[in-house]
């Protein structure tokens, strides 16, 4: 009998360039698993009210309707604007997904809680590369999830597309600099950072679970397809890790 084949649907903010090809990699030796992309417009990461309306929900539920042609098997919104808006908005996105189009959904945000969740980490250190007004948001919503930033570095950088230029010497120097308050978690928020590779070697280093936005997304939306993630190796030790 034919293996099923699984394939995984990502919402992808337009201006990302670094999202696509890691999570790629990330699945490239599981075999019948595939991830396919639709685009929404994001270019900038402010509180203005044009970048705030880009996260409307209808852009995403059209670019959600174009991957439901593929057939997927679940849908991801792989961007952390709920970090910032309000995690409540990720919880009826993939409501409104589940509703409309009968496919299972999560977001990099909510996938987040749920890989915190699974180790019990409350207390973390967080790398952005975000502007104040953007950072200190995030932090006041994680505070309602029961999740407390006790040390936080940020670029102060509106972006989109300019994160993913930040260099990977920038991204380990911002790790371990909050790593020195001892959080129970580190958490590199943001999807066109190029956080996902450095995290095997720094939890290496550090002895510290590392969490970055782009591999929690595809270690939730495996296990929503019934993949073991254990079959991901080399990306951290998120991919050893079953929810509690």
């Amino acid at each position: 009998m034919k293996k099923k084949s699984i394939r995984i649907g990502m919402l992808t903010p337009s201006s990302n360039t670094v999202l696509e090809p890691i999570t790629s990699k990330m699945v490239a030796n599981l075999d019948g698993v595939s991830v396919h992309f639709s685009r929404l417009k994001v270019l900038e990461i402010s509180l203005k009210a044009f970048a705030v309306s880009q996260f409307d929900i209808e852009p995403f539920m059209d670019a959600a309707r174009m991957l439901a042609d593929a057939r997927v098997d679940v849908i991801v919104w792989n961007g952390t604007s709920a970090g910032w808006i309000g995690f409540e908005a990720d919880r009826q996105l993939c409501k409104a997904i589940h509703d409309e189009l009968g496919i299972l959904a999560t977001t990099s945000t909510l996938a987040l809680c749920d890989a915190l969740k699974a180790i019990g980490a409350r207390k973390i250190g967080l790398v952005t590369p975000y502007l104040d007004e953007i950072q200190n948001k995030i932090i006041s919503n994680f505070e309602m999830e029961g999740v407390d930033c006790i040390s936080e570095r940020h670029l102060r950088d509106p972006g989109n597309f300019s994160f993913s230029e930040v260099t990977s010497v920038c991204i380990e120097k911002l790790v371990h600099e909050v790593a020195q308050e001892a959080p129970e978690a580190v958490v590199i928020f943001c999807t066109n950072l190029r956080g996902a590779p450095l995290v095997d070697p720094l939890e290496n280093v550090l002895g510290l679970h590392i969490f970055d936005t782009v591999s929690v997304a595809v270690w939730k939306a495996l296990q929503l397809a019934g993949v073991d993630t254990k079959s991901v190796k080399g990306w951290g030790r998120l991919f050893e890790q079953e929810l509690s």
